[in-house]
């Protein structure tokens, strides 16, 4: 809930406006003060007793409403948006107010129905077809966000034991989770088969680990083969994982060996389907049709020799539209559209392994102005977010829309920036060369599309602990649902050594 009382945060200089568009000087101004609602104290928190309802006037209700146009069908509607008064939403809630009201340190903000409206493109995609959508928590693992997807319908893809055990607690069902990874442990496939969840088998040693999980277990294991259909997704090189070279899958000229292997083990393994994943950021469909037309081949094969092969696993990677250009990229139902035919000639179930089209455009990591510098070739927006915090652009390379919470003032000239955090480290970069008007101490700055591989990325590199999370639920209020790390929260690490 939200304090009633204002307080008033340390008194931040702010930053004069460049004299130039190109190489800016920056001096100080007289001083402005920040009022900020307080919350209470983090031991009083929870993900359930934190709700704090942003009010907006219906004059701003609409003008947000107005600035989302109505989207094409089974493509995403995005719920950020900026509208006329120059503010930034988030489901019609203004997040400069937000900012207002929670703790001062960088966050992420989440809207909720954007996460339903997102597995409900893939739900209507589905239609006509036996299917589990299998959402990758990888991409994001905050439990609630994992209950929520739960609740709608959806399953679950696991590539550690601890993931397993974050679906069991989150409640989903156990015949709609898949576990893959090409080093499970033994351990974990032992809790894997107790719980008659669905896994992938990716090499010889781990095919032997499941076959020892089972009999430890005393259950058989209901398995796919994950097979590398060396499809090249074109995507960058960390993010292939269907081509010859990746560590993933098995070789298709081996596809026989694990056969008469699996034929070896009929007490231990039934054999359900085949599986492939491509990679991840695709925009290009037709790559999942050559994949599939390539699996069911196999598919034909493996039914020859007698296996009741019943599941198509083409894993997941579709892309979203990081550049905020407006690109028509393909939707789930363009993605299933290009396999649909060749599932049902087969009669099989489909599984598609979502998360980053599921989750990414769902959240903006929020942080706030240290600064701004140059150092005489380059300009620089400082601010208290990181690396740390949202990896993806220092790791790949990556890129992710940028931009100001609020207007800017009538007099802030526009340049060219570095967006950069604390963090000690050149590669400390959120964004660059972004053209951004220059924003005062203290402004609200977002990072977009921070839903899928930021937060489930995040370290607590030079001690910067892991950010608090928030949702706007559905009916306009916000709730915490992820509390904050604290420097005591590390020290606990070394209690009684």
């Amino acid at each position: 809930m939200a304090a009633s009382q204002a307080i008033s945060h340390s008194i931040i200089p702010k930053t004069l406006k460049p004299s130039s568009t190109t190489r800016p000087s920056f001096l100080a101004n007289p001083t402005i003060s920040f009022q900020s609602s307080s919350l209470p104290k983090r031991a009083n928190l929870s993900a359930k007793s934190l709700t704090v309802r942003a009010v907006l006037s219906q004059d701003a209700k609409s003008s947000a409403a107005a600035a989302s146009p109505s989207p094409k069908e089974g493509t995403f509607q995005h719920c950020f948006s900026k509208s006329e008064d120059g503010y930034l939403y988030c489901e019609g809630v203004k997040v400069a107010e937000v900012m207002e009201q929670v703790e001062k340190r960088p966050f992420y903000l989440y809207s909720k129905a954007q996460i339903s409206r997102n597995f409900e493109a893939y739900r209507a995609a589905m239609e006509g077809l036996r299917s589990v959508i299998g959402y990758a928590i990888k991409a994001n693992n905050n439990l609630k966000v994992l209950e929520h997807l739960r609740g709608l319908g959806c399953g679950a893809v696991l590539v550690s034991g601890n993931e397993l055990r974050l679906a069991l607690r989150a409640g989903f069902d156990p015949t709609k989770c898949i576990f893959n990874g090409n080093g499970k442990l033994l351990e974990d496939l032992v809790l894997a088969a107790l719980e008659g969840v669905f896994v992938n088998i990716d090499s010889e040693f781990d095919l032997d680990n499941i076959v020892q999980a089972s009999r430890i277990a005393g259950k058989q294991v209901n398995v796919l083969l994950r097979i590398n259909p060396d499809v090249d997704p074109q995507v960058h090189a960390y993010v292939a994982t269907g081509n010859k070279n990746s560590k993933f899958g098995i070789r298709n000229e081996k596809l026989q060996w694990f056969l008469d292997a699996v034929k070896a083990h009929p007490q231990e393994l039934n054999l359900v389907g085949v599986h492939c994943h491509l990679g991840s950021t695709i925009t290009k469909v037709d790559i999942f049709r050559d994949a599939a037309v390539l699996m069911v081949g196999f598919i034909d094969e493996i039914r020859s020799q007698g296996f009741k092969i019943n599941y198509l696993n083409i894993g997941g990677g579709l892309g979203i539209d990081y550049y905020h250009t407006g690109a028509i990229l393909p939707s789930p139902r363009d993605l299933i559209d290009t396999v649909r035919e060749l599932v049902l000639s087969r009669d099989l179930h489909l599984i598609i392994e979502p998360g980053r089209s599921l989750i990414a455009n769902t959240c903006c990591l929020v942080n706030r102005v240290t600064g701004v510098k140059t150092n005489g070739t380059k300009n620089f927006i400082v601010i208290d977010g990181s690396m740390a915090e949202l990896i993806r652009p220092s790791l790949y390379g990556a890129y992710q829309h940028i931009e100001q919470v609020s207007p800017p003032p009538p007099d802030a000239e526009v340049a060219t920036f570095d967006v950069v955090g604390p963090v000690c480290e050149s590669a400390d970069f959120l964004g660059k060369d972004r053209v951004l008007p220059t924003p005062e101490r203290g402004a609200g700055l977002v990072v977009h599309d921070a839903g899928a591989y930021c937060m489930s990325m995040a370290s607590t590199y030079n001690l910067k602990m892991r950010p608090p999370e928030y949702w706007v639920q559905e009916d306009g209020s916000l709730a915490q649902i992820r509390l904050e790390e604290t420097f005591e929260d590390h020290m606990k690490f070394f209690e009684g050594l």
